[in-house]
C-alpha cells in the first residue's frame, strides 16, 4: 500500500488548510497514493487524511524527522511538503525504491522536500536522531556541508553519505516529473516545487488555481 505522509508543525505559516489543499491534488492527480498520514500536533479534521499525533516537541522542520517513525506504514511511503502542489499526473511518486528530490542549489545532495522509501527501512534514521536530537539539531553535527541553514535535510543527507547509500534522484528517475515554481511563467507541473519566498498561497495563474482546486471546479462546470 502507498502512502503519502505529510507534516503539518503547529505555530507556524500552515494550517488545515494546506493539508486538505494538498490531500485534494494528491488524490486528483496521484490516486496511487492509497493512504495519506499527517503527523501533526494540532487536532486536525481533514476528510480522507489520517491523523497521527506528533511524539516529539522538536521545532519546525526537525518535527519532519518523525515521518521515519517505525510501524507508520508498510509499503511505498513518500515524505512531501505541505507546499506541493499537483497540476497534473504524478503517479510515478508513488512507485517503489528509494528515491530524493535532488537539492535545488546543491548538485548531489538530497532534498526533504520529496523522500521516498519503504516502510520501516529509515527507522534507523528516527532513532538515531531520537536519541539525540539536540546534538543532531546543532550547526556543525555533520561537519562540513554547502548548506547555508541547518536543517533536516543536512542531517538526513549525512546520514545517507555515512551510512553509504545514496537514494535515487526523482529528476533523474522521472525526468520531467518535478517543476520549480516561477512566477515569470503560468504553465508547470506536473508536480510543482516551492523554492525561496515563494508559496503556492502567494502563487499566481494556473498554480494557485490548482492549489484551491479552482482548476477543477471549472473543468468540472457545465459551462466551461
Amino acid at each position: 500500500m502507498s502512502t503519502l505522509v505529510t507534516i503539518l508543525k503547529g505555530g507556524g505559516r500552515y494550517d488545515a488548510t494546506w493539508v486538505e489543499r494538498l490531500a485534494l491534488g494528491v488524490r486528483r492527480h496521484a490516486p496511487a497514493f492509497e493512504r495519506i498520514l499527517c503527523l501533526t500536533d494540532l487536532p486536525l479534521a481533514v476528510a480522507g487524511v489520517e491523523r497521527v499525533p506528533l511524539r516529539h516537541d522538536w521545532p519546525a522542520w526537525w518535527a519532519k524527522m518523525e515521518a521515519f517513525r517505525p510501524g507508520l506504514t508498510d509499503g511505498p511511503t513518500l515524505l512531501c511538503d505541505l507546499d506541493t502542489v499537483l497540476t497534473g499526473p504524478a503517479d510515478a511518486l508513488a512507485e517503489p525504491g528509494l528515491a530524493a528530490m535532488e537539492d535545488y542549489f546543491h548538485e548531489g545532495r538530497i532534498s526533504s522536500a520529496l523522500l521516498r522509501w519503504h516502510g520501516d527501512e529509515l527507522a534507523p534514521l528516527y532513532e538515531e536522531f531520537a536519541a539525540e536530537p539536540e546534538r543532531w539539531m546543532s550547526p556543525g553535527s555533520c561537519g562540513p556541508v554547502p548548506n547555508a541553514v541547518h536543517g533536516d535535510q543536512v542531517v538526513i543527507d549525512h546520514w545517507f553519505r555515512r551510512n553509504g547509500r545514496s537514494p535515487a534522484f526523482i529528476q533523474r528517475v522521472h525526468p520531467g516529473l518535478l517543476d520549480f515554481y516561477d512566477p515569470r511563467r503560468d504553465a508547470h507541473g506536473p508536480v510543482v516545487i516551492f523554492i525561496g519566498p515563494s508559496k503556492p498561497d502567494t502563487a499566481t495563474g494556473s498554480v494557485h488555481a490548482a492549489w484551491t482546486g479552482a482548476a477543477a471546479s471549472t473543468h468540472s462546470s457545465p459551462h466551461s
